[in-house]
């Protein structure tokens, strides 16, 4: 409906006031009008103010010239015993109020500026001429500029209301690029992690494989179980390589591989411990019967709690939190609930629930995290386990 208005609107408010205008001028009597050069004259004036009228947005400083010359030629070749009739007094405003909302600010107030000075200087000439009295009215003059002014400072109002709506745009775009790049690091951490785990495997098959002639000759009722060893450390590997393909790993890395053992659930008891020293009331519950981990999935399942824990410790304030892991059937559950404080908006710890989506979709798992309803935060992980 606006853009319909914007683009049809004017058009539609320029026929109005030629046909109102028309309807006064045919319709007075000659001794009401008098016109130098009859009424065509008047009619063709009219129609300038009217054609005025519908380019006042796009042309709004000629617009308002074109308007007040007419006026002022008006003024010469017609008596009006009302003086100016109410329509052209209207369209005036009008004019005078885009002048102010559509025109440049610089330009502005000498277009308008120009325009008042001239309608005065006719009405001070010629007495009258507004209100059909014997004296000018500067009471029209002050309509003007009063229209200007409010023109302008709705252009003003409208500029600072759209200044507002590009910042916040910008201020999306920015929080969206870096939420990308805090992903992509994260992926990069998590490219490097599992690079560590597959070439771990892999040496391991190299060791074996080298040793298998030896084994072979020596001992040939344990070579079978060397090869079987070799075939499932390898099947893991390419496993473990079918998801570091999926993950992107920046090109000017420069740290290289961590040379140590990468952690696992095993080691959760020490990382509770850590949270106790860290000033958090931590406690670790196991359900079900622990069971071998594929090693990507191990350490994911481990830095997942640790991000948890690192968020409680930084946000919840004093708390408690508890640790929950659940092996199930067909997958591991894993849960860390405090109830604390939680994080606040900005502070940064989005990147680290950012962190954990990367690792549970690593795995076609579900994570939800967010306020408890009676206090504190949650976070819930759920990673389907392979079928044996």
């Amino acid at each position: 409906m606006r853009k319909l208005l914007d683009r049809w609107g004017d058009l539609a408010l320029a026929c109005g006031f030629f046909i109102w205008t028309q309807l006064d001028v045919w319709h007075a009597s000659a001794t009401e009008l008098r016109v130098a050069g009859g009424r065509g004259v008047l009619t063709c004036l009219l129609l300038v103010i009217a054609a005025s009228l519908a380019v006042r947005r796009r042309a709004p400083a000629a617009a308002l010239i074109l308007a007040s010359a007419s006026l002022i030629v008006a003024a010469l070749v017609v008596r009006h015993s009302q003086g100016v009739p109410v329509e052209v007094f209207l369209a005036l405003l009008v004019l005078f109020y885009s002048v102010g909302a559509h025109c440049e600010e610089r330009r502005s107030p000498v277009v308008g500026g120009i325009a008042l000075a001239a309608i005065a200087a006719v009405d001070l000439a010629k007495p009258g001429f507004f209100n059909g009295s014997s004296s000018p009215r500067p009471g029209a003059w002050l309509a003007f500029a009063i229209a200007w002014l409010v023109g302008r400072d709705l252009r003003r109002r409208r500029q600072h209301v759209e200044g507002l709506k590009e910042r916040a745009e910008r201020l999306e775009r920015e929080r969206e690029e870096k939420a990308l790049l805090a992903a992509a690091e994260e992926r990069t951490r998590i490219a490097r992690e599992l690079h560590d785990v597959v070439a771990h495997r892999v040496s391991m098959m190299v060791v074996q494989a080298e040793a298998g002639p030896v084994v072979v000759e020596r001992e040939p009722a344990t070579a079978a179980q060397a090869f079987d060893s070799i075939g499932a450390i390898g099947r893991q590997a390419l496993a473990e390589m079918r998801r570091l393909l999926g993950v992107l790993r920046s090109d000017d890395d420069r740290s290289g591989p961590s040379l140590g053992p990468q952690p696992g659930l095993d080691q959760l008891p020490a990382l509770v411990e850590q949270a106790r020293e860290a000033g958090l009331e931590a406690r670790l519950e196991v359900q079900g019967e622990p069971r071998p981990l594929p090693p990507g999935m191990d350490l994911s399942a481990y830095r997942i709690v640790q991000e948890a824990l690192t968020n409680a410790v930084r946000h919840a304030g004093p708390s408690t939190a508890r640790v929950l892991i659940r092996y199930g059937d067909a997958d591991l559950r894993l849960e860390v609930r405090d109830d604390g404080l939680g994080p606040r908006a900005g502070n940064g710890a989005g990147h680290g629930l950012i962190g954990m989506r990367e690792r549970v979709n690593l795995f076609g798992g579900e994570l939800d995290a967010g306020p408890r309803p009676d206090g504190g935060f949650a976070v819930a992980a759920r990673l389907p386990l392979p079928s044996s």
